[in-house]
């Protein structure tokens, strides 16, 4: 394992400066644009381009991809994020940032089609478990640390989008100067929204809603922060333990789903996060701890739906169509993260701060009632004839899919295998 990441740590390290500098920027532009007073409704509205442009990304990179190649395309990518991190700082106008947050959504999804692309291409039937979860540890780890440099500088200022700007351009370094092959571009299957509905109705509301949930909390998180009185500081926190509440989550539910139906699973844990969404609302009128705790629990929750969904969706799915059915799961969560910070930037401006929490419960009601419907309805699949549980990552683009480990279809390049045997023949010399 130790050879293959060092094989790879140009591109983790590029993820580590990509990731990191776009959930900073993330959190910063919520905080900046709560200084300024701007309307939390239409801070939404403003917030929720970076999804739109996000969404587009993946069903449009791959073009540009095939026409300059991968390092081509990824200095361009990287070089749009950049830009318009800096170009933030000049005006702060509500229909500018709008445009910039779409530029930056798009941008991004084209440099983790460009990673994941790479990724892919190392992996063979003996390591991609290892991989899958690599990519998704130091992902969510990236995110977090971002968290933590708001306190660099004064939102109001200059500096911390230079910040931004550097991480992002940095990150251009290591991946440009790596040594690997490109890989090719491989079209990605989608099944239609009607067809997956038709199969695995709980699966796909499941990652629509945790698409709303997830995309809801990192828009106007740093906004509810900024209205309940924390500090900058306190909303680095904030939104760090929730990112890393998320990862801490995962593989005690993951324990559970693959001992226990996964629907009555995917049920409870609606539940528990509804219930900690709601004790939120009033532990933010006790202590930053309490806070922390159950805003913690409540986003690590719903994090862990989409994953509980895309296994659900893959016990009821062929291994030839499992690729598929995940790039729509994908697209229905884009779907989500759109409709969540529009609709929760209306409720914090109708009620205040707490209907950020209010509304995630309301949707999480309805995902319970969606979800109870149809376990009335429709047959369990045993446990014994369910597909291991894997922990996904919704934040990424449909490649990664290729290289889960559910995916019997998964053919290695020759040049992964080619990689792997020099690993194995380094190990026997050893």
């Amino acid at each position: 394992m130790t050879r293959m990441v060092t094989s790879l740590s140009a591109l983790i390290l590029s993820i580590v400066l990509l990731v990191s500098g776009n959930a900073f920027l993330m959190t910063l532009l919520g905080i900046r644009l709560s200084i300024e007073e701007v309307n939390p409704g239409t801070i939404g509205w403003i917030l929720v381009c970076y999804s739109i442009g996000f969404v587009l990304g993946t069903l449009y990179v791959n073009r540009i991809i095939e026409r300059v190649g991968h390092i081509r395309a990824f200095a361009v990518f990287a070089a749009m994020a950049a830009v318009a991190s800096l170009l933030y700082a000049v005006s702060v106008s509500e229909f500018y940032w709008a445009v910039l947050r779409a530029l930056s959504g798009f941008s991004m999804a084209g440099v983790l089609v460009v990673i994941e692309s790479w990724f892919s291409s190392r992996a063979t039937n003996s390591n991609r478990a290892t991989l899958f979860a690599v990519y998704q540890i130091v992902f969510y780890l990236s995110a977090a640390g971002g968290q933590l440099i708001v306190n660099l500088g004064e939102p109001a200022s200059f500096v911390p989008f230079t910040v931004a700007a550097i991480l992002l351009t940095v990150a251009l370094i290591p991946l440009s100067l790596t040594r690997m092959e490109a890989p090719p571009i491989e079209a990605v299957e989608r099944m239609s929204f009607f067809g997956l509905f038709r199969e695995s109705s709980s699966g796909m509301t499941g990652a629509l809603i945790c698409g709303v949930l997830i995309g809801s909390f990192y828009a106007m998180g740093p906004v509810y922060a900024t209205l309940i009185g924390l500090d900058v500081s306190q909303t680095s926190v904030f939104m760090a333990v929730a990112i890393v509440a998320a990862m801490v989550l995962a593989f005690p539910l993951g324990r559970l789903c693959d001992r226990l139906d996964r629907r009555r699973v995917m049920r409870w844990v609606a539940v528990a996060a509804a219930v900690s969404a709601l004790i939120a609302v009033v532990a933010a009128t006790i202590s930053f701890g309490l806070l922390l705790l159950f805003a913690g629990l409540f986003v690590g929750l719903s994090a862990s739906i989409y994953p509980i969904a895309v296994a659900i969706t893959n016990d009821r799915m062929e291994h030839h169509r499992i690729v598929a059915a995940s790039a729509t799961l994908l697209l229905s969560y884009g779907v989500g993260s759109v409709i969540g910070p529009i609709t929760m930037a209306q409720l914090v401006n109708w009620l205040g701060p707490k209907g950020l929490f209010l509304g995630n419960a309301a949707f999480l009601c309805l995902l319970v009632a969606v979800t109870s419907y149809r376990i009335k309805t429709t047959d369990d699949i045993p446990v014994e004839e369910q597909g291991d549980f894997v922990m996904t990552l919704p934040e990424g683009s449909p490649v990664l899919a290729e290289i889960d480990p559910r995916n019997e279809e998964f053919q290695p390049s020759p040049e992964a295998e080619e990689m792997e045997q020099e690993i194995e023949e380094l190990r026997d010399a050893s």
